[in-house]
């Protein structure tokens, strides 16, 4: 079976076809920059190209970094213009694709749920976390394979800010810090989120799970698992295309 998914985040709006049986992109993601200011008409245009460009006409699952609830109304927009808070984001879309069936959630969610059915997650039970690293820094909560929506983790104190705005890898890119400066920051969030939730596993997202080797092996005093995540930077597609297809 094959769905699309696109993928909304603070750089990018990316999306392919997915085949829901192998957990994988059918052909190679396209990808447009994310407008600034991300307004909802401004994003919604550029779903509209990343969509057209492979001549889909079937159901979309789309990811949102923010709160999303009942599949549709944004709550939050930490990272995109505050005018998408209380929208219909699904109407939004389904209008802007011409009325094709349009599915709609939180982006980290949509990546934990990919993770846990194709990735690092797979057969795992326990308490299991998704941390997507990027712009800012999302989260996917697991309770014996359920997920628990709408976590947005990267919104604890950490150092009297957003713990985002100090562990993220555009923290990493703005404040110029090494590797080894940075793996400090983040272990110092991992600690809080362990000693908040107890997690047996931790999966690090985003598209730095790419360079895990240079990162992972300098945090220490973790007590959970901590593992890249498998899917990389396609989870969110993959995840979208997932929410799609059941809600088909």
């Amino acid at each position: 079976m094959k769905i699309f998914g696109v993928d909304i985040g603070g750089s990018g709006i990316k999306g392919a076809p997915v085949d829901l049986d192998r957990g994988d992109l059918v052909e190679e993601r396209f990808k447009v920059l994310t407008p600034h200011p991300a307004t909802p008409e401004s994003v919604a245009d550029g779903v509209k190209e990343v969509v057209g460009h492979f001549g889909w006409t079937g159901p979309v699952g789309i990811t949102f970094p923010g709160v999303v609830t009942g599949g549709s109304t944004i709550r939050t927009a930490a990272n995109v213009d505050k005018s998408w808070i209380d929208l219909d984001a699904r109407a939004l879309f389904s209008e802007r694709l011409g009325g094709l069936p349009v599915t709609v959630l939180n982006d980290a969610d949509a990546a934990g749920v990919a993770e846990m059915q194709f990735g690092a997650g797979r057969d795992r039970r326990g308490t299991v976390i998704v941390l997507t690293l990027g712009t800012g820094i999302g989260s996917a909560l697991f309770a014996d394979g359920v997920l628990v929506p709408n976590t947005e983790l990267g919104h604890l104190e950490l150092g009297g800010h957003d713990a985002e705005k100090r562990a993220s890898t555009k923290a990493k890119e703005d404040h110029d810090l090494t590797w080894e400066r940075w793996a400090r920051r983040v272990q110092k969030y991992l600690a809080h989120v362990e000693m908040l939730f107890s997690p047996e596993l931790l999966i690090i997202g985003g598209g730095v799970s790419r360079k895990s080797e240079r990162f992972l092996p300098l945090i220490e005093g973790i007590k959970a698992e901590i593992v890249p995540a498998q899917l990389q930077n396609n989870a969110g597609i993959v995840g979208a295309a997932m929410r799609a297809a059941k809600e088909a």
